[in-house]
């Protein structure tokens, strides 16, 4: 998904009801319109702005595709992250400036690795109709990865295994003695949870901070109640993760080591400094070589320059 990480998205909400006592820090959603389709963000947040590695979540529809109507997000740039991509209904065709062009469905993965630039756009227009469900999530680079070359993979198959009352995907990292197949530059996993109704525990490893995004059903994470699209932060020292659903539900497991460098995000750049923005800004803005091209029917993006580079200001 195209940003922007605006002054919105550190907007303080309530959790869902003041009277209950719990030890999860509820994240309700701002809800946007990206390229016309309706999204809910829960990262970056006032109250949190990254777990472990991840430092952006946008939770896609649910919404109807139609022939006049889709997500369609033309050529925009990114840096010093990579993108993950992770639908529950429908079809997204991904194409970017390495060449690739990858139609992705439910339960695949597709991963871009931005390091120093790479270009890319996302279509439903000409490709599919029906409803379209997901979330695609960005997670920062270290500096050790950060400056390096762009990449694109895309996982058709993931470990998956019974978890008692849910079935858990490993999309990033190690969880459950499953290893993912996907590149990962910081210590950080992301799981999908396709749960049954009634109570479920879980393991977690308490060198990591965890959070638990609820995709499509209200839960109960550790007693503490969590809507459709809200996000629940379990923080650090968690060994079990308790869940309880009504009825069946999918839920994000996401968590890693506490991302020790301090970030600065700007529309879709993940940078250290303002200097590193307002350089890849100018680049993209100009054309320059360091974003390529994509071959695209969608207009390229564009937005004006960061506040900061207004003298006038």
């Amino acid at each position: 998904m195209s940003g922007p990480v605006t002054t919105a998205d550190a907007t303080a909400t309530p959790a869902l009801d003041s009277s209950v006592v719990c030890d999860v820090e509820v994240i309700e959603g701002r809800t946007a319109q990206v390229a016309g389709f309706g999204v809910r963000r829960v990262l970056p947040r006032r109250q949190r702005r990254t777990v472990g590695a991840w430092c952006f979540a946008d939770q896609i529809g649910p919404g109807s595709v139609t022939q006049e109507r889709g997500l369609d997000i033309g050529p925009h740039p990114h840096i010093g992250l990579q993108t993950v991509t992770w639908l529950q209904r429908g079809a997204i065709l991904h194409r970017d400036s390495l060449g690739s062009e990858q139609l992705i469905r439910p339960g695949q993965l597709n991963l871009m690795t931005a390091g120093h630039g790479v270009a890319h756009s996302e279509e439903t227009g000409g490709v599919y109709t029906g409803e379209l469900h997901g979330i695609q999530l960005w997670v920062a680079q270290p500096s050790s990865a950060r400056n390096g070359e762009a990449a694109f993979e895309h996982h058709a198959e993931l470990p998956q295994q019974d978890a008692g009352n849910a079935i858990a995907t490993v999309i990033i990292g190690e969880y459950m003695g499953m290893s993912s197949p996907a590149r990962r530059d910081t210590d950080h996993i992301g799981v999908a949870l396709e749960l049954h109704q009634g109570p479920v525990e879980l393991p977690l490893d308490r060198q990591f901070e965890h959070a638990v995004i609820a995709l499509d059903t209200p839960l109960r994470v550790e007693g503490c109640p969590l809507a459709q699209g809200s996000l629940g932060y379990l923080g650090l020292a968690r060994d079990v993760l308790r869940i309880e659903t009504s009825e069946p539900a999918h839920v994000l497991l996401i968590g890693g080591r506490p991302f020790p460098e301090p970030l600065l995000m700007w529309w879709n750049y993940v940078a250290r400094t303002r200097e590193e923005v307002t350089a890849a800004h100018e680049a993209w803005m100009s054309h320059d070589d360091r974003f390529g091209v994509v071959t695209s029917r969608l207009n390229r993006m564009s937005t004006a320059p960061p506040s900061w580079t207004d003298s006038s200001r």
